[in-house]
């Protein structure tokens, strides 16, 4: 499974593609920053980070997309432009066809290193750790991004699981009986 990995913000946007299955080592294909100037105009941002989101994957043909969930924070301009890029991100995966998932940040934590309430350096220490690289990547939104690739690799096959026994549960389910036309 190769995924690439988003963590969305108008000014950095981390990237970051990992590929492999769980239960079985894991590799680094790329990890990047997408960059757009902070006193650009919006639109100009959001189209930078459109450009820089489908170079990412023209060049390395994800199966899957995982983004960070956006969640509210007290700075609203901040949450504004994290929801935003994470748009544009969603919105580049869709129009290719390629599935994506949001993770929150705690469930990432979580997947990652044990713990929903790691720090950023724990997570980088850790992103370290099982892709096997020299030292962190940097800036910590592109280890984020990494952290996302990773998190939806080892959970994706049991959310597949579920959303396969939910489905079968539906369709088993009685169906209530329909009112005759009159």
């Amino acid at each position: 499974m190769r995924v690439l990995g988003v963590d969305p913000g108008l000014t950095r946007c981390g990237v970051g593609v990992v590929e492999g299955v769980a239960g079985r080592p894991l590799t680094m294909l790329g990890v990047g920053v997408v960059r757009t100037p902070a006193d650009a105009d919006l639109g100009l941002r959001l189209v930078a980070v459109e450009q820089g989101i489908e170079q990412w994957l023209d060049e390395h043909r994800p199966e899957f997309v995982a983004v960070e969930r956006v969640f509210s924070q007290h700075n609203v301009r901040t949450v504004m432009g994290t929801a935003q890029a994470s748009a544009v991100a969603i919105l580049c995966a869709s129009r290719r066809g390629i599935p994506v998932a949001l993770h929150t940040p705690s469930e990432v934590k979580a997947a990652v290193t044990g713990t929903g309430r790691a720090d950023k350096a724990q997570v980088g220490a850790m992103v370290t750790r099982l892709l096997r690289l020299a030292e962190p990547p940097k800036p910590a939104d592109a280890a984020d991004a990494l952290a996302l690739a990773i998190c939806h690799i080892w959970r994706a096959p049991a959310q597949n699981r579920l959303q396969q026994a939910l489905a079968l549960h539906a369709s088993k389910a009685p169906q209530a009986p329909r009112a005759p036309h009159a």
